[in-house]
């Protein structure tokens, strides 16, 4: 199977300062990003999400799943989780993000979206489990979906569009000085899955 399609300039910082996103484009040929939604969908221990907002408990429709080099446990939102052992497909798609960013992570948070109407909230990549300033590798696949970055003091914004088998880097100081969210939008019908790879703190 040929994983690689084209290369996007790679080198270009999305972020006028503060930070450094990278975006490689699609580092997968359409027939092998559509191999990977596919398994992932089958193959992943996807549960609904939940969040401690206010003291209440909230479950979410959008489908998360937690996996790691070790039982990590990983807190957000007030609740935590305990990392299940690595697939076969999570391992191949590691060894690709970390092949093209030059980078190591022993984690993985993945996303399933059902539809463009499920999204995610402004927030930061910053939890205390996190190594501090590690770069997050997110693949996305299947729907194409805005990803919008705000910076936390100056409130400016940049937006992009991650494609179908794409791979977007954030590293360095970017989440201590950035939001990013995913917006919900009603005119997409159709799933993404995002896997961000990440590394959790020795």
């Amino acid at each position: 199977m040929n994983l690689f399609d084209f290369e996007a300039d790679k080198t270009r910082n999305w972020l006028p300062y503060d930070g450094t996103v990278n975006y490689y484009g699609k580092v997968l040929t359409r027939e092998a990003a559509d191999h990977f939604r596919d398994s992932l969908l089958e193959t992943i221990a996807w549960q609904n999400d939940v969040a401690v907002i206010f003291g209440k408990e909230i479950v979410t429709r959008r489908k998360v799943a937690w996996y790691g080099d070790q039982p990590f446990e990983y807190t957000y939102s007030n609740t935590t989780k305990r990392a299940l052992p690595w697939t076969k497909e999570l391992l191949a798609l590691k060894e690709l993000a970390e092949k093209e960013t030059g980078e190591t992570y022993n984690s993985c948070l993945l996303n399933l979206y059902h539809s463009g109407e499920e999204g995610m909230a402004w927030h930061s990549d910053a939890e205390t489990d996190l190594k501090k300033d590690g770069a997050i590798a997110s693949l996305s696949f299947g729907a194409e979906r805005k990803f919008a970055f705000k910076h936390k003091r100056t409130s400016d914004k940049v937006e992009m569009y991650l494609e179908h088998g794409s791979l977007l880097v954030m590293k360095g100081i970017t989440q201590t000085h950035w939001l990013h969210r995913l917006p919900p939008s009603k005119k997409i019908a159709i799933l993404r899955v995002n896997l961000t790879f990440r590394t959790i703190a020795g």
